[in-house]
């Protein structure tokens, strides 16, 4: 099994998982707590044990500085969007991907609530833009930009949960762009960049530098998921911004 279809396999079994206890009598942050805790068990676990000599920085794992000795490092995510699962919403996911000496190499997302599960070993084609573009943001935690620059550029703010269920959005067509300031971490983002790198997606920080993984501090201050001749004009407009 290759590092994508694994990834794939990963977080399309973790999601039917998650969406099994969903059906229970759990409720809100209960079934949230419940979620992460048996997604994440699954998925180390069998990343364990079917990728051994691997590192794995996981959202609910102890930090372990000793994945920075590792090329290959799995950033697993086992329910991003924690709230929004335990407030039976679609808009959550499971990240699970593969960055190789600091760069994003393979990974898929997992929307089960929608039936979804994509991979960077077979991304989908790429929708077309609408007009007036549509810039998915954090429901939570909106980019501090993202109010000037819908201004600037004419554009509608999407909010929705889940850095992985926005850049699906972004796949599907439902959104053209995905912008987030503030941090978030490196599972938040790497399965993310995968598979938008993979569909041919513009994939970067909000200042165009690109995406760095297993750092001692695992973040990603800041992103920006856009088709690629969008790109130039996009930094543009948030460089006045920032």
């Amino acid at each position: 099994m290759t590092d994508a279809e694994l990834a794939r396999h990963l977080a399309f079994a973790a999601g039917q998982m998650l969406m099994d206890l969903r059906s229970g009598p759990l409720e809100g942050k209960a079934l949230g707590a419940e979620g992460d805790r048996l997604s994440n068990a699954f998925l180390v676990a069998e990343l364990r044990r079917l990728r051994p000599d691997d590192a794995i920085l996981s959202e609910e794992e102890a930090p372990d500085l000793t994945r920075l000795q590792h090329a290959r490092v799995w950033l697993v995510d086992p329910l991003d969007g924690t709230r929004e699962y335990g407030e039976r919403r679609d808009d959550w996911a499971v990240h699970v991907a593969l960055s190789i000496d600091g760069r994003i190499a393979d990974g898929a997302v997992a929307q089960p609530a929608l039936n979804q599960c994509v991979c960077t070993a077979h991304p989908p084609a790429l929708p077309a833009e609408s007009s007036p573009l549509r810039i998915v943001v954090s429901r939570s935690r909106q980019a501090a930009c993202a109010d000037d620059l819908a201004a600037a550029i004419g554009a509608q703010l999407v909010p929705m949960g889940s850095a992985g269920a926005k850049t699906l959005a972004v796949l599907r067509g439902e959104a053209d762009v995905y912008l987030h300031q503030g941090d978030m971490h490196e599972w938040d983002s790497g399965a993310p960049a995968a598979v938008a790198q993979a569909a041919g997606l513009w994939v970067s920080r909000v200042d165009g530098r690109p995406l760095v993984f297993n750092q001692p501090r695992p973040l990603t201050p800041d992103i920006l998921i856009c088709h690629k001749d969008r790109a130039p004009a996009l930094l543009a407009a948030i460089a006045p911004l920032l």
